[in-house]
């Protein structure tokens, strides 16, 4: 079946390899990788990208929820795989029999657990999650929360059938520039350090430290660790050219209308745009219910094989218009590039506001991926 019918976004593995070896290489040496694939990795198939991460060696996988790792094991992914978010008690079962890794966030959590898989006569391998400043998930471990912190850390990696093989910590601001940024991430740092210092003194010590995540893979070698947590460097983005990436991802479509408008007319919703002239105007079968944001309206250009088509008017759910009156070799079926070689993510999320992440996140499910490798 040709899944080039509409819209598609082709993905290219051997990008993600690339992109794999080029960040495994800026690690220490003996340092573990993490390779987060949470969010379908990121929009480009979290059961390719993780076999291919599996071929070429990596240590470990990071999903958001257990329903992105149990389709993980469901497709022979082998490779351990650490669950970044909360899992109610009630799936204990399920986490030791797929073989996963739960991260814990505090101490009620822990006994939770523990409590379900004694229950079971089971053992449940978890990851201690630190809050060193994110504010998000995590021990409370900052100024008059550390005492109390530790201890409930502890008591957390005490409580029976749980087998506390690592702890880690998220930095807030490890890719912002800026000396501020600077400040607080080397203060979290220190901050985790204390707290695993402080718990291995009362007798917890711990098989895998990691809180490198892609800012502080670039940034901040000297957080690597135990291992490293690459997210978006993965997939191409947010090396400043220091690492050489790749993106991975090139979203696709074409021309499947030309009509000519008159000068005057108002195109698209709201008539937010008025043609200048007379205008050859194409309609391309992309909309925001593909992932193009609807933010980028009169904002932007595409890409065709004679220069970039200006979007006009307000983008539709299924569709938009572009201006092809200064490119008359683009016709009926000429390709569309959204984004990828000629045109980065990077900068089309700039003019919508956003980042790459949330743009490739955003590419929808009924976008085929086409991995053209």
């Amino acid at each position: 079946m040709d899944l080039r019918k509409r819209t598609w976004a082709e993905i290219s593995l051997d990008n993600i390899e690339h992109n794999y070896r080029a960040i495994r290489a800026a690690l220490p040496e003996g340092c573990k990788f993490l390779g987060v694939v949470k969010a379908d990795a990121y929009g480009h198939g979290a059961v390719e990208v993780s076999r291919r991460l599996e071929a070429a060696g990596a240590d470990y996988l990071a999903v958001s929820c257990l329903d992105e790792a149990a389709e993980l094991r469901a497709a022979g992914i082998g490779t351990p795989i650490l669950i970044l978010g909360h899992t109610p008690r009630e799936y204990v079962k399920e986490l030791i029999d797929l073989d996963l890794t739960q991260t814990v966030t505090c101490e009620a959590k822990a006994i939770e657990y523990s409590r379900e898989a004694a229950a079971l006569g089971r053992t449940l391998r978890i990851h201690i999650k630190v809050d060193t400043g994110m504010s998000r998930l995590g021990f409370l471990t900052a100024a008059g929360h550390f005492e109390q912190g530790i201890e409930n850390i502890v008591s957390a990696c005490r409580q029976k059938n749980l087998d506390p093989e690592g702890i880690y910590t998220h930095f807030a601001v490890s890719d912002e520039p800026g000396e501020d940024a600077q400040t607080f991430t080397r203060g979290q740092f220190a901050l985790f350090l204390r707290v695993i210092d402080a718990v291995s003194r009362a007798g917890i010590s711990f098989r895998i430290r990691h809180c490198a995540n892609s800012g502080a893979v670039v940034n901040y070698p000297e957080t690597a660790l135990d291992m490293a947590r690459p997210g978006i460097l993965l997939y191409g983005f947010g090396d400043g050219g220091k690492l050489g990436l790749r993106p991975c991802m090139r979203l696709m479509t074409h021309v499947s209308t030309i009509k000519y408008i008159d000068a005057g007319l108002p195109v698209s919703y709201g008539g937010t745009f008025l043609t200048p002239r007379r205008t050859r105007m194409g309609v391309i079968p992309i909309g925001y219910a593909d992932g193009l944001f609807r933010s980028l309206s009169n904002k932007c250009s595409f890409v065709t094989e004679s220069g970039p088509a200006p979007q006009r008017g307000r983008i539709c759910m299924d569709m938009c218009m572009i201006d092809l009156t200064e490119l008359p070799g683009v016709n009926l079926e000429s390709l569309i590039e959204i984004f990828g070689e000629k045109q980065s993510a990077e900068a089309l999320a700039g003019k919508a506001g956003t980042i790459s992440y949330e743009l490739l996140c955003s590419v929808s499910k009924r976008v085929p991926r086409v991995y053209v490798d």
